[in-house]
């Protein structure tokens, strides 16, 4: 059965995740991981990593921006081709 992951994330403690996570949730979103205070263009964020390894194929990934995803076209294109491989869908 495929499930529908939502990934949110905020790079300062002061910033507020929780507008995106509710959006994520509002669209009917199953999981939704959240990483907080973590930058963009750091690749080992603990909710991010967790939210990768729970995809599996025929799953679909779902973000309110790329950017919440990666901070970098490199590190974009490298996800983005990843989950190709993996067969998982992604979404923003």
């Amino acid at each position: 059965m495929a499930h529908e992951v939502g990934y949110a994330r905020v790079s300062k403690r002061e910033q507020n995740p929780d507008a995106q996570a509710a959006e994520l949730r509002a669209a009917a979103w199953e999981r939704v991981l959240v990483d907080d205070g973590e930058s963009s263009r750091v690749i080992d964020r603990p909710q991010r990593l967790a939210c990768l390894d729970h995809l599996q194929p025929g799953d679909t990934l779902k973000v309110r921006r790329l950017d919440r995803l990666a901070g970098s076209e490199r590190i974009l294109i490298e996800t983005l081709q990843d989950l190709d491989a993996r067969q998982i869908k992604s979404s923003v």
